[in-house]
């Protein structure tokens, strides 16, 4: 934030930002666990209900040599899930009161949990019954190019689409493996910088359309409610509402549909200044959010908690303590376990 801001005793409102698939990494914020005790507990009630696939995820979390590897959907969704909803807990711990949460693909349903939309058994139900359905997905995967999504229009087709726009020159392609190849040889012909992400699944395509719909008879039974603080979604950029809520239909098409991050943070900082908070693995959020305008001029701020890859337990912890103590020096902590102060400031259409 500026300094001017500060000076004038502006304090802007707390976003908490959850990142999706790709953002997962060996040991991440493994030197929390069993050191953190919200973060640990966070963590088991997501785990211990999978029963012996949560423990054998634990487990591989854990140890240094992981396997099968975190690209695996088994590992990488529960584990991403895991991290995203215990970091949110920890922040929240400290007396954060987020004045509006954001996640990014898988992202969006631990916001979605901490905004009291859906329980978290049955968002970890959800994931899980995504993730089972998914094994009879042809391979694929996700490719991140530094270009415009206009740039590589004559770059889709068979099978391959904008699964993600995550700014103006970061799009996210997604499409079944064969044809991904064949395009990120012809990006590297054409000169142009792409990297695979860390998944062997074309989320945000057409080719998880039988997740979608294997996925409704669940959602049916899915009690969801009101958003008890502005849920944004990645998917609509803009706040939920009502109808979305309980559109059964537009929670079925999660997997399917772009992930519109950079309009959504547009929304996001453009109703309000705000201190936005990466809640999750890495620093890929935060990276992306500090090319904005709002957060360019200092009329927004964004801090990452957890380091941008596995640096060992104690780079884990110092970074949560960096991360608590900047938000103390910014004025946004209120009581420890309790709701905070800071004013619910946000449109909800």
């Amino acid at each position: 934030m500026s300094s001017s801001s500060a000076r004038e005793g502006h304090r802007p409102s707390v976003v908490l930002m959850f990142p999706g698939t790709g953002a997962q990494h060996a040991r991440m914020a493994a030197g929390l666990y069993g050191h953190e005790p919200v973060f640990t507990e966070a963590v088991d009630a997501v785990l211990d209900p999978l029963g012996a696939e949560g423990r054998a995820a634990r487990a591989d979390w854990l140890t240094r040599e992981p396997a099968p590897p975190l690209d695996a959907d088994t590992r990488a969704a529960p584990l991403l899930f895991a991290v995203d909803y215990a970091m949110g807990r920890l922040v929240e711990s400290w007396g954060v009161r987020p004045a509006a949460y954001l996640g990014h693909s898988m992202g969006e349903c631990v916001a979605a949990v901490l905004a009291e939309v859906l329980s978290l058994a049955d968002a970890v139900s959800l994931m899980w019954e995504r993730v089972r359905t998914q094994h009879a997905t042809p391979p694929g995967g996700m490719l991140a190019v530094a270009a415009g999504a206009p740039e590589l229009a004559g770059y889709l087709g068979d099978g391959v689409v904008v699964g993600a726009v995550n700014a103006p020159r970061h799009t996210v392609l997604s499409g079944p493996e064969r044809a991904l190849r064949a395009v990120e040889r012809r990006l590297t012909a054409d000169g142009r910088t792409s990297r695979r992400l860390a998944t062997r699944t074309p989320y945000h395509s057409p080719a998880l359309e039988p997740v979608a719909r294997q996925t409704e008879e669940l959602l049916r039974t899915v009690r969801r409610s009101a958003p008890a603080r502005p849920l944004y979604s990645a998917y609509l950029a803009r706040p939920v509402r009502e109808e979305d809520v309980t559109s059964t239909e537009f929670w079925a098409a999660q997997p399917t549909a772009p992930v519109l991050f950079w309009r959504t943070l547009d929304r996001v900082l453009g109703d309000g200044d705000r201190m936005l908070v990466e809640a999750g693995p890495g620093q890929s959020l935060t990276v992306l959010a500090r090319g904005h305008r709002a957060v360019r001029s200092g009329r927004s701020g964004v801090l990452s908690t957890l380091p941008p890859r596995a640096l060992g337990p104690e780079e884990d912890r110092r970074a949560v303590h960096a991360a608590r103590e900047r938000l103390a020096g910014a004025g946004l902590l209120g009581t420890p376990g309790h709701s905070g102060v800071l004013p619910l400031d946000l449109p909800v259409s």
